[in-house]
């Protein structure tokens, strides 16, 4: 029977929690790195027991690490990212340039076939690529170069290069999002890129329907479909169905269409999971009640999935990264709170348990399934 590995990155260190394919009870090691922020985990789709972790502190800095025996143990790997060539600037807050600065790395994405490709997206908005194991760093700078680069401005968050998608029929095909400018696409495996921004609507910028400004929160696809992409943005649930070209709206009857996780069924490719929040300044699910919203027909018509969800007084947030699926035949959902709640639901949302009640605020979910 196959297996899951949940990844969790967390406030104060990294979690490895597993479990057979009847996902009812889980095993939890940690925290590895007690006491850092990791911002994100990753294993390799080409070697699953290969790992990526995102370590940082303000005060120590970043670190990647790396674990080749499914997270039992780990060291630390190439850690040099340099901005290729003069920083330059790009807008602060009030208008006035800031320089490129490198602060952490958001998120890592391993090739889908070489266990030593890996892509990490980085803030101040860069992205860069390993190809040896993430021991030597290159950046894809034609990203951070492109015109419109000094326009882009921070989100609340910070200037993250945050979502990176690899799209399985085509390598040399690369989104990349980053808030708040929009999402980005290569079809030359880094060397060239566009926005693909046409269709979003930001009434916060001065023009609202410009290339780039949008502050996207997190952008998602099914490999069987990678034309289709769905997007959380800062207000508004979008869609494309023609690889960014152009996007639509699905909101549809959510509550608020303010959150961060979007995430798609690993076998349907029209079902999709939200999870709104009150609005950008009440980072809580509205009247305080912790709901995931599906949709089976890719947006529009949406049902909230609540049984094993506090449903009252409930005051937690789910970040970008931290909403996963795994591949079994009865598809598992996962998700963290900042509260420090991991809920899993092995029925496609059906149903709900907290599989952990008590870590720090959780920043990332990622799942393995594992044969």
């Amino acid at each position: 029977m196959s297996s899951v590995r949940l990844l969790v990155g967390t406030r104060k260190g990294a979690f490895v929690l597993t479990s057979d394919g009847k996902r009812t009870e889980w095993k939890i090691e940690g925290p590895h790195f007690g006491g850092w922020e990791i911002y994100h985990m990753k294993g390799s789709a080409a070697n699953p027991n290969r790992i990526y972790a995102s370590q940082s502190t303000s005060w120590f800095g970043q670190l990647i690490q790396r674990s080749d025996d499914g997270g039992a143990t780990w060291e630390p790997v190439g850690n040099e990212f340099v901005y290729d060539g003069e920083p330059g600037t790009h807008t602060w807050y009030d208008g006035t340039p800031h320089p490129w600065e490198f602060a952490r790395v958001w998120h890592l994405e391993p090739s889908l076939h070489d266990p030593d490709l890996l892509y990490a997206g980085v803030e101040d908005a860069a992205l860069f690529r390993s190809s040896d194991g993430g021991r030597n760093w290159e950046e894809l700078s034609a990203l951070r170069k492109h015109p419109s680069g000094p326009s882009w401005q921070p989100g609340a968050g910070g200037m993250c290069l945050h979502t990176i998608l690899l799209d399985p029929r085509d390598p040399a095909r690369i989104y990349g999002a980053i808030s708040a400018a929009g999402v980005f696409r290569s079809d030359d495996a880094g060397a060239s890129w566009r926005p693909i921004n046409r269709g979003l609507r930001s009434s916060s910028i001065p023009d609202e329907d410009a290339e780039v400004g949008h502050c996207v929160h997190r952008i998602a696809m099914h490999p069987k479909h990678p034309d289709t992409l769905y997007m959380q943005k800062h207000w508004d649930v979008m869609r494309s169905d023609d690889g960014g070209e152009s996007w639509s709206e699905v909101s549809g009857n959510l509550p608020t269409d303010f959150g961060f996780p979007i995430d798609v069924h690993a076998h349907e490719p029209q079902t999709i999971y939200v999870v709104p929040i009150t609005s950008d300044s009440q980072h809580f699910p509205p009247d305080a009640r912790l709901r995931v919203y599906r949709s089976r027909t890719g947006g529009n018509e949406w049902e909230a999935l609540t049984n094993g969800l506090p449903q009252e007084h409930c005051y937690v947030n789910v970040l970008r990264d931290a909403m996963a699926v795994d591949k079994l035949d009865s598809c598992g959902v996962y998700f963290g709170t900042t509260g420090g709640q991991v809920y899993a639901s092995s029925d496609s949302g059906d149903h709900w348990t907290a599989i952990a009640r008590d870590f720090p605020a959780v920043l990332s979910v990622e799942a393995q399934t594992l044969p």
